[in-house]
């Protein structure tokens, strides 16, 4: 495979380029054949890029933007209004064939609207869907839709459980579990779009549904890929967020509460680390858009260089398992 290059909306995100460009850094150092292509205002990133002299120019590169698109920004004004933003070139590039993915921490809307509208989606693909690994018992499990589309259809949430049948396989889990969150698991619960996604997903070969899983056995590991629309999975994520950073709070004010406790504390705090870093959300930040004509990886608008790190892993790893075309070859098998 050549070496894998990917454009990186450097302006993007809470932090933009002060988080971005020293992730970036770090992941040129880590991986040799790695090329990245920062996109954004030349003159700032020139001076951050600067502070690390010892890095590969030759397999870094800056590609000026005069445009930057705001984390509030209605999607229809970056789509017509921001020909020259970071994001919309970033994208220009992967369409072009510059780059092989593009990763960007930049508004999500707006990303989705421009990525649909510059690489198009694949053939048969109503709508992409935003995906990613969330921890559980057994490991993790892939959850798609994050919040790219808050109202679905039953024809939605099928090709959304077939988009990510596919992206697990090609992500390493061999005959991934499929099921549908739902408030039950009895055939009589759920809305109609629920209801009816069930039946025609009991009907697709070569799928392995599993039916419905509640949102506690999504956690103890019951399914491989768990589907949902947009509203319901981006507010299981978000709450799946704080309930770790509070629960991380608790504990860590349990052990300092008393001398017994901070003893304790030093005791366990090993397996505290090891358990931290097993659920660290920079160990999970990067969540792809399935269904485009090329890689797309959005990572949480508030992360910090290891959690940008992180999705430009998954960008990688989709380069190597080249995971458009995988969809592409599969979905005729399976869609509507």
């Amino acid at each position: 495979m050549s070496a894998p290059i990917i454009a990186i909306d450097a302006m993007g995100g809470d932090f933009g380029p002060h988080c971005i460009v020293p992730a970036c850094i770090s992941c040129l150092a880590e991986y040799s054949s790695l090329h990245l292509v920062l996109v954004g205002q030349s003159s700032l990133l020139e001076s951050l890029i600067a502070r690390y002299p010892s890095v590969d120019r030759a397999r870094l590169r800056v590609e000026h933007a005069a445009e930057i698109i705001a984390m509030d920004e209605r999607p229809a004004q970056a789509l017509r209004g921001k020909p020259d933003s970071s994001m919309r070139i970033s994208l220009e590039l992967l369409r072009s064939g510059a780059a092989q993915a593009c990763v960007s921490a930049g508004n999500t809307g707006a990303l989705m609207a421009l990525s649909r509208y510059v690489l198009k989606t694949l053939p048969g693909i109503d709508r992409p869907a935003m995906v990613t690994a969330i921890p559980t018992q057994a490991g993790f499990c892939h959850l798609l839709d994050l919040g790219a589309n808050v109202d679905c259809s039953a024809e939605h949430l099928y090709q959304f459980a077939v988009m990510g049948s596919v992206t697990a396989e090609a992500l390493g889990t061999v005959r991934p579990r499929v099921a549908l969150l739902n408030v039950g698991t009895e055939d009589i619960k759920g809305n109609q779009q629920v209801k009816l996604a069930a039946s025609l997903l009991q009907q697709a070969e070569g799928l392995n549904y599993i039916g419905f899983v509640e949102g506690d056995g999504l956690y103890r590991g019951e399914a491989d890929v768990v589907v949902c629309d947009g509203f319901v999975g981006n507010i299981l994520l978000k709450s799946s967020e704080g309930l770790a950073a509070m629960i991380a709070g608790r504990i860590e004010a349990l052990f300092k509460s008393s001398l017994a406790a901070r003893m304790v504390g030093a005791l366990a705090l090993p397996l505290l680390r090891r358990l931290q870093g097993e659920l660290a959300p920079a160990q999970h930040n990067g969540a792809s858009f399935v269904g485009l004509q090329g890689i797309v990886v959005k990572s949480h608008g508030a992360a910090g260089p290891e959690d940008f790190k992180s999705a430009i892993r998954r960008a990688l790893r989709e380069i190597e398992e080249d995971l458009p075309q995988r969809l592409h070859g599969r979905l005729g098998e399976h869609l509507l």
